[in-house]
Parts: structure tokens; C-alpha cells; sequence
């Protein structure tokens, strides 16, 4: 999808519109983690949903292609033992490169610490160094991310913030006129 447009990336990864999101469980499902992790990581700013962010309660955050790529390295980081803490500092680095050639990177581990390979060479040298454990190819797992999603629903964030608030507001009133009635 992403190499049908021409260039690789844009700033925005997302192959889909930048008001295009998905819901909570959707991300969960497309990335392989529970509902609580996912809460937890946007609480404590690992991974916050950049197409809508929860505004009370009863919103929904929106969380972008991006956003889920990210969720499924960490995903795997996990899954192949890095502490949390050295999982932040990776994405916290993905973020400050940026997003050109984000699928030519591949990180690996020693089981401690975060490496980005950008090539081949670089691959084999840490793996001459023994110091390779196991590797994560980005863009395996883009491909991966945008087979589940075409799969799942997706919606736009409201264009216009008033236009949400009234939604709420008629609901409210609804609400009220049924209580008083």
C-alpha cells in the first residue's frame, strides 16, 4: 500500500488519511496486546493515541497506523524480554529519527540493550560481536500491521470539535428529557 504511492513515507507513516483511526480494542487486536497494556502505555505516554487522545469519560481514543506499528514493536520487545525501561528508550529514539526509511530499520538485541541497523553490514557486525540476539525487520512488521487492519474497522476523528461537543450535548439533553418524563 505504502510503495503504490510513490514515495515510501511521508511525515505521516500512515498510509491512510491522518484523521483515520482505529478504536482501542482494534489496535489491541492488530498488535497483539491486552486492552490494559494499551491503557497503561497511553497513561504513562510510552504510546499516546495521536489521532484522538480521551477528553473524559466516554471518549474513545483514535490510534493511527503509526501508533500501532509502534505497539507491535514493543509487542515483540517484550515478548523477547527487554525491560519496559529500555523499550522507552527505543521509541523515544524511533520518534527523534523520524519516519524517513523507518521500514529499512531493523533493531536488535543482546537481551539489555536496543540496537538500529539500518543495513546489512551493520547487521552482521553486531552479530560478529556476538552481541545479536534477535532482530525485529520494521517493515515485516508494517506488512504484518496492514494485513490485520485491512481486516478491521477504522473511523475518522470529528473535523470539527463543536460538531463532537453538540453530538454530546443532544445526547445529554436526550437524556435528561427522559428522566424528566
Amino acid at each position: 500500500m505504502a510503495d503504490e504511492q510513490g514515495l515510501l513515507f511521508t511525515d505521516d507513516v500512515s498510509p491512510l488519511p491522518s484523521d483515520q483511526g482505529y478504536r482501542g480494542p482494534t489496535a489491541c487486536n492488530a498488535a497483539g496486546i491486552t486492552y490494559r497494556q494499551l491503557d497503561y502505555w497511553a497513561r504513562t505516554g510510552l504510546v499516546e493515541p495521536t489521532v484522538r487522545g480521551a477528553t473524559g469519560s466516554g471518549t474513545q481514543r483514535l490510534y493511527s497506523f503509526r501508533d500501532i506499528l509502534i505497539l507491535k514493536v514493543i509487542k515483540r520487545l517484550l515478548d523477547a524480554g527487554i525491560s519496559l525501561q529500555q523499550i522507552r528508550t527505543a521509541v523515544q529514539h524511533l520518534r527523534e529519527r523520524g519516519t524517513d526509511d523507518l521500514t529499512r530499520v531493523t533493531l536488535m538485541s543482546d537481551g539489555a540493550t536496543v540496537y538500529e541497523c539500518t543495513s546489512n553490514d551493520e547487521v552482521i557486525d553486531l552479530l560478529q560481536g556476538g552481541q545479536g540476539v534477535f532482530g525485529i525487520a520494521i517493515g515485516g512488521v508494517w506488512r504484518e500491521i496492514e494485513g490485520s487492519l485491512a481486516e478491521l474497522p477504522s473511523e475518522r476523528a470529528a473535523a470539527d470539535p463543536a460538531a463532537e461537543s453538540s453530538a454530546a450535548d443532544e445526547l445529554a439533553a436526550r437524556r435528561a428529557a427522559r428522566k424528566i418524563g
